[in-house]
């Protein structure tokens, strides 16, 4: 019987899975060998255990205890090694799961190396018996606390690292034990031989058992009693502990499956987790979460007392009450919108279980909130489940949850093992099989749900249907239905017989009984893709303007005059008022189609309502408007039509007026709002404003209002005067006399224009007027708010010190305001430190408490590298202590400032005094007091050297001369002798001066001497005597020039040494002989004198590095700035900052450092060349002494070896052979000057630096010395309780959470070594910064039913005190996290992580300074400073950004300087007056607590949210929340810097922009606003960009315009009537003009310049601006945002573009350029230029070349920005080699075919398919086509303008044009041949094809020769064919299926490539032409770089030498 055929798509199948198998295995390989190479032979693949191992067992623990134990015990090495083997062998028998195999290798090959010839197996159990005994004697010595005393290192180790010793020995007897009982289980016989103690090993269980009491914890220990709890005297935490304990009676029954804790109390989060199956780490972590609230609210009200028990303390209940209110605010809003009885706050009777009901029901909503995954984006719906939740709790009966607790379950668990599976997870898989239906952003909003369809349909009473649990068989769970193509699979809704509900069983899917709903669809809005959103969310703005147009254009037709007929025309505005209200509820019926089903019955009786109202309202209007004017025409004197239009126009709009007044005053909005329920006012409200959940009460304060009112009639009143008299007004006369032309002769067939009065002519000419009325209020409000901001800044203190004179002229002024701004009060401080020190002065105390955060300042910037040591010294103030030296001296009660400000002042006032000999003393004391520092500089030393001489003379004699010297010097100050009594000449003063230094020279000298030898302990009587003679030496000589040089006056000098022991002290040579040795004290002013004494250069350009000058600047200037008083870090809000991250750079590799590009140019020589002395400090820091300087030169060779001489056989080393030490700080170097995630990491762990001294300093008096304050970095000082209780204090304030997406995949090597590198690095920064979190999603693959499913986790790691990594958090998913937008959904499954108050949301690309930090506690004030910004409380808090890329290039330095003016001067206005300023980004600050309860920091709806941080601010505006910005504060952004980089930024933000006006946030924004804060809106959001596209459709309109003038005859006729001069077209040009080169742009950067820089610096900024060519740079970003936008509002596809971060040195081939531009600005470029050149030959001929360039010149300037700006900013973009590179380059690209499996870079086919993949949709189509008729116009004039065409006006012309088209397509087609086909008829095609070229050479000729045709109609011809082939191309793209159904699609890719080839040759010759001069290569790269990186890249070009790609 002969076999069946097999089916061919079963083959296919079944090889197919054979080939992935096989792939599979050979990636796997490669990625093996690939490790193996990047991590050395060493690397045996057990590094990181597979994730299949990882789930039951804790083979990590047993591999890191085997390596710790393996040196010194490698026989218990093996043992565990042995059976971590045998785990994974039973784990995974097969080694089929990822990575096992190789596992499993790795350790085979380590238990070979270990097990050795012979093991005997039999002896394992005494080996480990012998082991333990060993560890049990260290376990013993480490829980004897005096054992511990005694041991030196002690006090060098910190107790978490005893703890973590304690740990380690506890994991390992815990393995012992599971060992032991492996082995004797596996080998019963081994029993029998030895026999294991049985009280040893009853012993190893209890020990084994201990380990958990050290489970891992995030910040609180609650269940790790073994730890050190550092909390445990914080009244305010143990209080919040015992207040959610629970206090059952005794003998209270539990359930019989709960097991109470063994560790802590029973607890309220306890009974919730038995009650409703919450998992065990989301209480773990909610229950932290809660503490810590409460913990933080109780700390702001104050203390609560002195401790008398544990037990005792209780939180006040206002603290209760006010994390319950913020945490339930929400759902209590909720439940009064649906009128529903709130379960918040119900009073339980008679239940022992619940004694706090408002903390228990906290609780249940975070445990809600923290396993609710994605379902955090729907707040509402969180709602509503806590609702049905709080429910079960409060009812009544026996069924209450509350009466029953730890024996009664909820219902939902009645079906279900927990709350994520009964709950969430059916919410989760009905939101993420519609997000699947979004095909990735490609299917149209419209067709499936997104998050705030989900959570609206929870804002309606009909949620409610859903049940409790869900009702599965609910419309709102059915799911989309798959229907699966050849190509594609798309979803569609089911239909009602193939609806099948969510989660059901097969038995109720069959019951007939089963009712099957219908699917749910939209909820409130529909986001249909249509430009009329615009239209639809502005609708009162484009009535405004309309009107206003309609109005000022017939006021200015009626000759400015107002009469009975001009009042009539003008009330014409009334129909259209009505018109366009009536189109807009036309739109709100069309734009609602799609969610219909799932809106309120209110809602959608309301659209329909208002739609018959103005459909009824409009058409009275209307008919009685046209009554009145036939009543006028008729000449009647009736006006009864009239009488009867005005009426109903007073009527509808006073009650407009009325409505609108009740709407948007503030006291009368209030008042609707609490009388809302009152009929009328409801009703009214219902008409005029839509009424969400969201948006109710959206109003600010009256003085709020009026000032954004005031700003706005500011900027009207400009744009109407400027419209009226310079456009409308200037029209009115020329617009007359077009009308009665009668004989304008056209040159082609008229249709249209000249029967209707040349209506034509009047459109081109009045539409680029309109269009600039419609743009120019952007322009305006550009002028007026930069104007506004400027003087706002100028209002709050921003500029004040801009310069380092600035700095040191107010830095005596700085502690007093450090004081006042940044310390809190503290009087009971205050009084005991002032009893302390009577004689202290408050700026001796301001001093104090400055100087120690000044210092960490300072030690910060040397530790960047932005200052050198000897600058630190210099800056470095000193701590002002007051101590004295001796019991008799007195203590310094001068202010001590830093030596910068005191350098050289000694010497110069002695120059002073010698220029000014003759002036007295008070004359001479005047001058020198002019400068104070000079004055301080001469007191301190002065007295400075009077303590020392006292101390080191205290047992002396020479210590009453010193006081004899000291009174008479007092004394001739005091009677103004000090001239006569002292010598004061310049010689004489430097000779002194030069002998105390001398003096201090060798006090130093012996001192460290002296210090050596204490530390060796060779200190006696001889080195004493060695240095007393030392000293004496300098002292005598000292002593000689006071008395015979300095004391002038004979009586004073015989009074000084008269005394009777000092001259036999003398004479005896006894004098200066006793003195007294150094102290720590005595050391730091002798150092202090010295440098006072010696430095002798001046340090006014201290310090030079720029930014550590502008930091400080800022700094400082901040300090004078208003703030909110500081609170004491106790007292502060607490934070947490956020930062998403996926795979950016960590820290950069030896590899990415050394890798060269094309020009030899190395990431490490192009850092150097950027920073140089930012290089030379780390050398310095790095290679501090002399001795190193070898070390240091092999390192500089190691890193730059071309800059060296090698020896014959020596080898430059890599980078990765440098030292482990050295190649790490060389890493972090250069990451910390790139946008890596270790320099943001950095700088945001500033916070817990800068909280630890703050609470330092707070805990100490103010007279302690404060000199340790940076102990706390030492483990050795972790110990001072002081340090302790501030890092204890910091911890509670301050977590930082970094959520790295894809770590865990990284880490298991999953993305390769790279990834296995950045999971490395993150581990590295977790080790270093203890409070540094990694949040991660976890993929798990696991067997259920025998199938292997994937199950994902949110995991939470921190660093253990040895460095590994710790798992604090495993949270159990329902799902896959990514449905939508990545970084948003990032961001929300790790935000359950965070903590505080406050969540501050910083980017991958920032940084932070640790001056800045210290005013964060200021800053977090704001939230609680509700009066200072209207009667709402502050949600966000924005804060100042300083972009720290802008040195890097030009364009970095543009895009630097429009960034910082936006995000400083534009948000200041945004904010103040405005009140509009939304969250565009980090580092803004969010009430924590009030997002996370209404749907979190950013929406993640895919593609809609494309822009996803601005959403945030539109959620909090419209939850009533207040957005503010601040000033003082700052942090660090990088921006891109390249222009690709640019581009790519501004295309997606263009686009997210284009997302925005499709969503339903800026729909009801629009609507909600006011008018003037509607207007502020629009053009600060979308409006920019629809008015930036318009500024360029204004081009295309101008240009269309002329050209149809010029083309059609009509300009040589205006021409001919003196009307082609027009004063209005002129202005509208020049507006346009200026828009287009970025001058208006300008504005507000130059503001910022003046503001902050100074107007002189502001001047010279904007011309080296413009000679960079910003200019250029401005107009081509103008094109990019124009393209993205429009393109993203006509078709979509908006998408997430990854612009890189890295530094653009490396040159971008013209392919890519091209490829990148071509679409958005080569081809519209030359679309302008064809326009300007039909324009200039056939228009009015006797124009002026000087006419044309004033009429086009911005026009050319913006065409050629667009063609060759890519080229002007690209690295190297006119070098001869390169140019020639690239042109191969791109004719390979523009003529390879390409391939399956292309990429777009390799094909121009492959590209140009990808650039069409837009156009998807019909309507897409549809506009598409229409756009491309506008190509035809140029052919349809051109051909009638031909010389052949002579005064033939008839359509055959223009169809003979067609034929001819037709014939070149034709004969494009036989030359286009393809070879292949006619191989055999070679010789035949190329004849074929010679005879045809020849008949066209020769008929064209014959045609001149013998026709009318002349040569320039051929040239004029082909010109006008060009944009005609265009546009049929672009039809044909259109209709792309119907061109492949014709067979057309190859022949129209001919045709395209060939236009491709023709529009890159145009660009390209230029660029050959200028490569061929070499100057200009040179200005090219001093143009795109800095000066010094320019400079280094012509020497590196020198230095290149044999460099393969130097001379390419």
């Amino acid at each position: 019987m002969a076999m069946p055929p097999r089916l061919p798509h079963l083959v296919r199948k079944a090889v197919l899975a054979k080939w992935e198998r096989l792939v599979g295995l050979a990636i796997e390989a490669e990625e093996e060998r690939t490790l193996h190479e990047s991590y050395g032979d060493g690397y045996g693949d057990t590094s990181v255990v597979p994730q299949i191992l990882q789930q039951k067992k804790n083979i990590d623990d047993i591999l890191q205890t085997a390596r710790d134990v393996e040196q010194t015990y490698p026989q218990v090495a093996r043992i565990l090694f042995e059976y971590a083997y045998a785990l994974s062998q039973n784990l995974d028998p097969r080694s089929e799961s990822r990575g096992v195999l190789q596992f499993k290798t790795g350790l085979l090959s380590i238990i070979k190396q270990t097990r050795g010839e012979k093991t005997d197996r039999s002896q394992d159990v005494y080996i480990i018996e012998e082991f333990y005994k060993h560890l049990k004697r260290n376990l013993d010595q480490l829980e004897d606390e005096d054992w511990l005393r005694r041991q030196p290192q002690y006090i060098q180790r910190s107790p978490e690292e005893w703890t973590e010793m304690k740990r380690k020995i506890y994991v390992t007897c815990q393995i012992l034990n599971e060992v032991l009982d492996f082995l004797i289980k596996e080998n019963p016989e081994m029993q029998r031989h030895v026999e294991f103690d049985s009280d040893l090993k009853e012993d190893l269980e209890k020990t084994a058992k201990k380990v958990e009491d050290y489970k891992p914890y995030n910040i609180l220990p609650f269940e790790a009693p073994g730890v050190v709890n550092p909390f445990e005297n914080s009244l305010e935490v143990m209080a919040a502990i015992n207040t959610i304990t629970l206090n059952l009676p005794d003998g209270y029954e539990f359930g019989a499956d709960f097991t109470p804790p063994r560790t802590r109390n029973l607890d309220i989060f306890d009974f919730l987790q038995y009650g409703f199956g919450f998992q065990t780490d989301n209480v773990l972590n909610q229950r932290e979460h809660l503490v810590l609230l409460l913990a933080n609210s109780q700390s702001h009200l104050g203390s609560l007392g002195n401790r008398d028990s544990d037990a005792s303390l209780k939180l006040d209940q206002s603290s209760i009450i006010s994390v319950h209110s913020k945490l339930l605010e929400n759902y209590e809003r909720w439940c009064d919108f649906l009128r529903k009885e709130k379960y918040s706050n119900f009073r339980f009777q008679d239940s022992a279980v619940i004694p706090q009901p408002r903390l228990l029901f906290s609780a249940l909503y975070l445990l809600i909130w923290g396993e609710a995954s994605n379902v955090r984006f729907l707040p509402e719906c969180i709602c509503y489940i806590y609702h049905h939740m709080a429910y079960e709790i409060c009812a009544e009966g026996t069924d209450s949850l509350s009466k029953n607790g730890f024996r009664q379950k909820s219902i939902i668990l009645r079906d279900s093992d927990s709350f994520l599976d009964a709950i969430i997870k059916p919410i989760h898989e009905i939101v993420a099989a519609e997000a699947k239906v979004c095909n990735h952003g490609k299917s149209p909003h419209s067709r499936w749900r997104n998050y705030d369809d989900f959570n609206e349909y929870f804002w309606a009473p009909f949620c409610f249907e859903l049940g409790w649990p869900w009702r599965l068989n609910s419309g709102f769970f059915v799911k989309p239905k798959q229907i699966t193509n050849k190509k594609t699979s798309k979803f569609k809704s089911r239909e009602a017989q193939d609806q099948v509900p969510l989660l059901l069983d097969r038995d109720q899917r069959s019951e007939p009984s089963q009712r099957r709903e219908r699917k749910a669809g939209k909820s409130h809005f529909v986001e249909h893709r249509s430009g009329l959103h615009l239209y639809h969310s502005f609708h009162r703005l484009w009535i405004f303007l309309v009107c206003m147009l309609q109005g000022l254009a017939i006021f200015a037709f009626c000759d400015a005059k107002l009469n009975s007929v001009s009042i009539k025309y003008i009330l014409s505005v009334g129909p259209t008022f009505v018109a366009m209200k009536f189109l807009q509820s036309v739109l709100d019926v069309i734009l609602m189609i799609g969610a219909y089903r799932s809106t309120r019955a209110r809602t959608l009786s309301r659209i329909w309502l208002r739609l018959i109202w103005f459909a009824s309202l409009s058409a009275a209007i209307i008919i009685l408007f046209v009554k009145t004017i036939q009543e006028q025409d008729s000449g009647s004197n009736s006006s009864t039509w009239f009488r009867l239009y005005c009426i109903l126009l007073i009527i509808y709009g006073g009650s407009q007026l009325f409505v609108a007044l009740l709407l948007n005053m503030p006291w009368l909005r209030r008042l609707t709002e609490k009388y809302f329920n009152f009929g009328p006012l409801s009703f009214l409200n219902w008409v005029h404003q839509e009424r969400y959940y969201v948006g109710r009460g959206m109003y600010e304060s009256t003085g709020d209002y009026l000032s954004y009112i005031l700003f706005w009639l500011l900027v009207l009143a400009c744009k109407f005067s400027f419209s009226y008299f310079l456009q409308i007004n200037t029209m009115v006369k020329p617009t007359r006399a077009i009308i009665d032309i009668k004989n304008i002769d056209y040159r082609w067939r008229d249709i249209f224009s000249k029967s209707h009065h040349n209506a034509l002519t009047l459109v081109s000419l009045w539409a680029p007027v309109v269009m600039i009325y419609f743009l120019d209020l952007q322009i305006w409000y550009t002028v007026i708010s930069a104007l506004v901001g400027g003087l706002n800044g100028a209002r709050i203190g921003l500029g004040e010190i801009r310069s380092l004179h600035m700095l040191r002229t107010h830095f005596s002024s700085l502690p007093s305001a450090f004081t006042k701004r940044l310390q809190p009060n503290q009087p009971h401080q205050e009084f005991m430190a002032m009893r302390e020190s009577a004689d202290m002065r408050k700026p001796k105390l301001d001093a104090r408490r400055f100087a120690p955060i000044w210092n960490e300042v300072i030690i910060s910037l040397r530790e960047e590298d932005l200052i050198s040591n000897k600058e630190r010294d210099l800056l470095v103030m000193p701590l002002n202590i007051s101590t004295p030296l001796t019991t008799s001296s007195q203590p310094l009660t001068l202010i001590q400032w830093p030596l910068f400000l005191l350098a050289n002042k000694v010497y110069v006032a002695c120059d002073m005094a010698e220029v000014h000999k003759q002036a007295n003393q008070d004359d001479l004391c005047e001058k020198i007091g002019k400068d104070p520092y000079m004055m301080f500089a001469v007191q301190e030393a002065f007295y400075v050297l009077r303590i020392i001489l006292e101390y080191l003379l205290m047992n002396d004699q020479g210590a009453l001369w010193v006081t004899k010297v000291y009174e008479g010097l007092e004394q001739a100050m005091h009677v103004r002798q000090l001239r006569n009594k002292f010598n004061l000449r310049k010689s004489q003063l430097r000779k002194l001066l030069d002998k105390a230094a001398g003096l201090t020279t060798v006090v130093i000298r012996e001192s460290k001497k002296i210090d050596d030898l204490v530390k060796e302990g060779a200190l006696d009587d001889k080195m004493k005597k060695e240095y007393t003679e030392s000293l004496r030496k300098e002292l005598l000589d000292f002593y000689d020039v006071v008395m015979r040089d300095f004391i002038a006056d004979s009586e004073l000098r015989n009074d000084a040494e008269g005394n009777y022991e000092l001259q036999t002290a003398k004479q005896s040579g006894r004098l200066f002989s006793d003195l007294a040795l150094p102290t720590e004290e005595s050391k730091a002013l002798v150092e202090r004198l010295h440098s006072i004494l010696t430095f002798k250069e001046s340090a006014l350009n201290v310090p030079e590095n720029l930014e550590a000058r502008r930091r400080l600047e800022f700094f400082s200037n901040s300090l004078f700035m208003r703030m909110p008083n500081a609170p004491s870090v106790r007292k502060m809000l607490s934070f947490s900052v956020f930062t998403p991250y996926y795979s950016e750079d960590v820290i950069y590799s030896p590899q990415q450092l050394a890798k060269e590009n094309d020009d030899g140019i190395s990431m490490m020589y192009y850092l150097r060349t950027i920073v140089p002395d930012e290089w030379n400090n780390f050398l310095e820091r790095v290679y501090p002494k002399k001795e190193d300087r070898e070390a240091k030169k092999a390192l500089l060779k190691t890193i730059f070896p071309k800059e060296f001489k090698f020896k014959e056989n020596e080898q430059p080393r890599k980078p990765e052979d440098l030292n482990e030490d050295v190649k790490l700080k060389l890493r972090l170097w250069a990451s910390y000057r790139g946008q890596t995630l270790a320099r943001t990491v950095r700088g945001m762990m500033y916070y817990k630096r800068a909280l630890v001294l703050q609470s330092q300093q707070e805990g100490a008096t103010v007279s302690e010395d404060l000199e340790q304050g940076r102990q706390y970095l030492t483990s050795a000082a972790s110990q001072v309780p002081g340090v302790l209780n501030a890092r204890a204090q910091a911890e509670l304030k301050f977590l930082y959470v970094v959520s790295a997406q894809i770590y865990g995949e990284q880490n298991q090597g999953d993305k390769g070594a790279e990834g296995r590198q950045k999971a490395a690095d993150i581990s590295y920064l977790m080790k270093t910064f203890d409070s540094l979190r990694i949040s991660y999603i976890h993929k798990a693959k696991v067997k259920t039913e025998g199938k292997e499913v994937t199950e994902y986790y949110s995991k939470l790691m921190k660093a253990d005190p040895s460095g590994n990594d710790q798992e604090i958090y495993s949270i159990k998913l329902p799902g896959e996290v990514i449905l939508g937008e990545g970084k948003p959904e990032n961001q929300n499954h790790a935000i359950i992580f965070t903590r505080g108050e406050a969540l501050q949301t910083i980017d991958m690309n920032q940084e932070h300074y640790l001056e800045e930090t210290f005013k964060m506690r200021n800053l977090l004030e704001e939230f609680n400073e509700s009066r200072r910004y209207g009667h709402r409380n502050p949600t966000i808090l924005g804060v100042r950004e300083h972009v720290f890329t802008g040195s890097v290039s030009s364009l970095a330095w543009f895009m630097s300087l429009q960034e910082r003016s936006f995000v400083t001067l534009g948000q200041r206005v945004l904010a103040n007056p405005l009140k509009v300023r939304m969250h565009y980004g980090h580092p803004d600050v969010f009430d924590r607590i009030f997002h996370i309860t209404r749907g979190g920091i950013s929406k993640a709806s895919k593609q809609i949210n494309l822009s996803e941080d601005i959403f945030a601010g539109f959620n909090s505006t419209l939850r009533l929340g207040n957005v503010t910005h601040h000033e003082y504060i700052q942090c660090g952004k990088g921006r891109d810097v390249g222009l690709n980089q640019i581009a790519a930024f501004e295309g997606k933000v263009a686009s997210g922009n284009g997302e925005q006006t499709l969503s339903r946030d800026i729909y009801r924004l629009g609507q909600l606003f006011d008018f003037f804060r509607m207007l502020s809106f629009f053009f600060t959001t979308v409006g920019y960009y629809f008015t930036t596209m318009l500024t360029v459709l204004t081009v295309y309109v101008f240009l269309y315009g002329k050209v149809y003038l010029a083309l059609s005859g009509v300009d040589q006729n205006l021409k001919d009537q003196g009307l082609s001069t027009n004063v209005a077209l002129q202005s509208a040009l020049d507006t346009q003009f200026l828009l287009q080169i970025g001058v208006f742009t300008a504005v507000p950067m130059i503001m910022n310049f003046v503001l902050e820089e100074g107007i002189l610096k502001a001047i010279i900024s904007f011309l080296t601006m413009q000679l960079q060519l910003s200019s250029v740079f401005f107009t081509f970003s103008l094109g990019t945002r124009t393209h993205y936008f429009g393109r993203t509002i006509l078709h979509g596809g908006a998408k997430y573009a990854s612009t890189g971060r890295g530094f653009v040195v490396a040159h971008i081939p013209f392919a890519e350029n091209y490829r990148m531009y071509s679409r958005s600005h080569f081809v519209k470029a030359l679309e302008i230029m064809l326009l300007l050149i039909v324009y200039l030959a056939y228009g009015a001929s006797e124009r002026t070349t000087l006419t044309y360039v004033l009429l086009t010149f911005s026009s050319w300037f913006l065409a050629i920005s667009w063609l060759w700006a890519p080229y002007i900013f690209n690295p190297s973009g006119f070098e001869w080699q390169k140019t020639v590179a690239d042109f191969d380059d791109w004719t390979n690209w523009l003529f390879h075919k390409g391939g399956i499996g292309d990429e777009g870079k390799k094909s121009w086919e492959v590209w140009w398919l990808e650039e069409q993949a837009h156009i998807q949709t019909p309507r897409g189509r549809f506009w598409e086509i229409v756009l491309s008729l506008r190509f035809f116009l140029v052919q349809y004039g051109v051909i009638y303008a031909l010389n052949v065409v002579g005064h033939d006006k008839g359509f055959r012309v223009y169809g003979f044009s067609w034929c001819v088209l037709v014939g070149i397509v034709l004969t494009f087609k036989v030359f286009s041949m393809n070879q292949k086909s006619w191989a055999n008829f070679q010789l035949f095609l190329r004849l074929f094809q010679m005879t045809v070229f020849l008949a066209i050479i020769g008929g064209v000729i014959v045609a001149v020769a013998m026709t009318a045709l002349t040569i320039g109609d051929v040239f004029a011809c082909a010109l006008s064919l060009i944009p005609t082939g265009w546009g049929l191309i672009s039809i044909a793209i259109a209709i792309r299926p119907v061109m492949k159904r014709l067979g057309l699609w190859k022949s129209i890719r001919a045709i395209a490539r060939l236009y491709e080839a023709f529009m890159g040759a145009i660009v390209f010759i230029p660029i050959a032409i200028l490569s061929w001069f070499p100057f200009v290569s040179t200005f090219q790269t001093r143009l795109v770089f800095n000066q010094a990186f320019s400079r280094g890249l012509e020497i590196s070009t020198l230095l290149a030498g044999n460099n393969p790609n130097s001379n390419m």
